[in-house]
């Protein structure tokens, strides 16, 4: 059977007999009746689209695979003859071109955020509890719980896809990454079948963002890891991991070789579209977001239910259990989302994950092993690890051999003695965990294990303070806390400094080069150049890039400081209230309540920020950082940028209790809650007599019905922006 072009994906690719349309041509492109190149090359394009969108979507082909082939030719050498004819929603456009040199970050039109996990029917259960109270549904003493239309989806072990539309058209597609940006791979999603270039409405949104699951299905896997044995390569360890991997390569037509798949589960559309003709209507919830991703083209997992309650989805996971082994892909979970998109407005989001959905794990895949030694690691805070070393064992799809056992208490928990058979397990499916001991099969005279008295890589006497289960190593200059605190601070979501790896690190610290943070950039390029696997272009592009990240924005700088409890989302719900670090150490000595005040803020924050500032040695450090060109405080764009979202006024909405509830015209729910907090506001999830004002939008729920039997003022959007720009 023939390949026309580059094309590596066909609809009809099983080589069987399929029964060709009535209406299917029967004679070659030589012979077709001469028409407009522009009207032939958008028939062509339309009937091969839907060809494939039969085949890979509905598994129901349309034509056999000469047919194809001749209709693929015949658009592909228009196309040649007029390159202006090209389109992106061209068949031929799914594999082309030459590599790309690398990949752009680009910014979410609409936060990618991850889900909280829950891993019994109890913790689903709590969760279900916390979402009926942020939604004032919950039951009095006595009652039944009350019963919310939910949806349950087999979740799928793959790789979380953005996919943005314009005008029915695919434009781009982007990766999770940390879930406001993402790595820009249109070139490659483009090589998924399942994917439509075009989606088939007739009259679709100005906009839609699609969130999905990229995969590759266990039969294709093993397929792949038998080419590569073959040809004397190395293994993929999972699918999951082959996925993610393929969508990085650099040559697409690598990626289409891989055949990945592509399951959409999530609808954003632009606020002013509703359905005409045959178009299905403007979904009101999640099940029916599904059915109109299916009618727009996409494949969407037929395995999926709508419950009338809770019961429902614990029916339904309990089914799965065993159901989704055959399967042919993996699935680690199911997916539970609240049906009623304006409930899910009406419940929001917390910084991290919606509180509308959560993932409820199935228990992870357990094997035994016979331990070989107990190792200890030391982080950057000093905390020491105990670390369970194993005889290698295949689990979840990859091999592992050692696991933490976090500290001492779990130490004695577990009993462990030398030479124990363990049971290991990989928890959320990623993280192998020593589960318990088989006591039974012990040898004799095997002895009790426990944390050393000493640091196993400074020699000081290890501390562990009362009501703390962390054992520390309290020496500020032990070569490991200090190789972690620069693995931190170069670290992506921190100063992302290329080129400056662990294996660096750890030569510059146990050479004496480096003994703080600032030292980095003391650093010249002919001593760098001079350490093994450096040369003078490593070398500079290291020190340039060190330069470089001079400029980060505060936010980055403070979370790279890596203070206890400070990570990236409360560092920039810190930087955004507090201009510098000055201003923070003020804050967190004299007045805490500030720090408090901040939504999703708590004590424990403010009392870490309150320590580290108290301790000398990390006011030195800020000395340094300073000494080397570091202003720890705003950038002049990033203060342009606050004081201009907050009308020029920081206090303008002090002591101020905001609720958003509906959709806003104009602004998302982040861009609202920015600017209310960027103007000293606070946003909080439910609406009380403290509340000083309801921002509705449109399909506002029961917080706007709340709000006008308490009397709470109401804002529309424009009204919020008039508030925010008064002087």
């Amino acid at each position: 059977m023939s390949r026309p072009g580059a094309e590596p994906l066909h609809p009809s690719a099983t080589g069987g007999i399929t029964t060709a349309p009535a209406n299917a041509p029967a004679t070659s492109p030589a012979t077709s009746p001469a028409t407009d190149p522009g009207q032939r090359a958008g028939e062509l394009r339309q009937l091969l689209n839907r060809a494939a969108h039969a085949y890979y979507v509905l598994d129901s082909p349309l034509m056999e695979d000469p047919v194809y082939d001749q209709l693929y030719r015949e658009l592909l050498e228009l196309e040649q003859a007029h390159p202006q004819l090209i389109s992106p929603d061209s068949p031929t456009q799914r594999v082309g071109g030459a590599p790309v040199e690398g990949f752009v970050s680009v910014g979410h039109r609409i936060g990618l955020l991850s889900l909280d996990n829950a891993f019994s029917l109890p913790e689903l259960e709590a969760w279900y509890g916390r979402l009926l109270k942020v939604l004032d549904r919950e039951p009095q003493s006595g009652e039944a719980l009350p019963a919310l239309p939910l949806v349950a989806e087999l979740k799928i072990d793959g790789n979380a896809l953005a996919l943005s539309y314009e005008h029915g058209v695919l434009v781009r597609a982007a990766t999770r990454g940390d879930g406001e940006r993402g790595e820009e791979i249109t070139a490659n999603v483009r090589t998924i079948a399942s994917v439509p270039l075009r989606l088939q409405l007739e009259n679709p949104p100005a906009w839609v963002e699609v969130r999905g699951e990229a995969l590759i299905p266990d039969g294709t896997f093993a397929a792949i890891n038998q080419e590569r044995a073959a040809r004397g390569e190395a293994l993929f360890a999972n699918p999951r991991n082959a996925c993610a991997g393929t969508l990085r390569q650099l040559d697409p037509r690598v990626v289409a070789a891989r055949r990945l798949d592509f399951f959409a589960y999530t609808l954003h559309l632009s606020g002013d579209w509703q359905a005409t003709g045959p178009d299905p209507a403007r979904p009101s919830s999640q099940w029916e977001s599904l059915q109109w991703l299916a009618a727009a083209g996409f494949r969407v997992n037929p395995n999926a239910e709508r419950c009338p309650d809770l019961a429902a989805v614990e029916a339904f996971f309990g089914r799965w259990d065993m159901g989704r082994r055959q399967l042919p892909y993996a699935t680690d979970g199911v997916v539970v989302k609240l049906d009623d998109l304006r409930l899910q407005a009406d419940a929001g989001f917390t910084q991290k994950a919606p509180r509308w959905a959560i993932a409820l794990k199935y228990p992870a895949e357990e094997a035994p092993s016979k331990l070989l030694r107990l190792s200890c690691q030391v982080g950057r805070t000093g905390v020491v690890t105990p670390v369970a070393e194993f005889e290698p064992v295949p689990l979840a799809g990859t091999t592992v051999s050692r696991a933490t056992l976090h500290n001492a208490d779990r130490l004695v928990e577990l009993d462990l003695h030398s030479g124990d058979t363990v049971v290991v397990r990989k928890a959320g499916e990623i993280i192998p965990e020593v589960v318990r001991v088989l006591a039974e099969l012990r040898p004799a005279g095997a002895q009790r294990l426990q944390l050393p008295h000493s640091c196993p890589e400074c020699g000081s006497e290890l501390v562990r303070e009362a009501g703390e289960a962390a054992t520390r190593c309290v020496n500020s200059s032990c070569p490991a806390i200090l190789r972690g605190s620069l693995r931190h601070w170069v670290s992506k979501g921190a100063l992302d400094v290329d080129g400056l790896g662990s294996k660096l690190i750890e030569q510059l610290v146990d050479r004496g080069l480096v003994r703080s943070i600032a030292d980095l950039y003391r650093l010249d390029g002919a001593l760098l150049a001079s350490l093994e696997r450096m040369g003078e272009t490593s070398a500079s592009k290291l020190v340039a890039a060190l330069e470089t990240s001079k400029q980060q924005p505060w936010h980055r700088q403070l979370y790279g400081l890596g203070i206890h409890h400070v990570g990236e989302v409360n560092a920039k719900a810190l930087a955004r209230a507090f201009g510098s670090a000055a201003e923070l150490d003020a804050a967190a000595s004299e007045t805490p309540e500030q720090i408090t005040a901040i939504h999703g803020i708590g004590g424990e924050i403010a009392e870490s920020l309150q320590q580290w500032f108290a301790t000398p040695a990390n006011h030195q450090l800020l000395a340094q950082l300073a000494a080397v060109g570091f202003a720890l405080a705003r950038t002049e764009a990033e203060r342009a940028a606050a004081d201009q979202a907050s009308g020029s006024d920081n206090t303008l909405l002090a002591g101020l209790t905001f609720v958003l509830t509906g959709t806003l015209p104009a602004l998302s729910r982040s861009q609202a809650q920015g600017l209310i907090e960027a103007a000293g506001g606070k946003v909080s999830g439910s609406v009380s007599k403290k509340t000083s004002y309801v921002v509705a939008g449109s399909e506002a729920g029961s917080k706007l019905s709340k709000a006008e039997s308490l009397g709470v003022p109401v804002l529309s959007e424009a009204e919020l922006l008039n508030l925010l720009q008064q002087n």
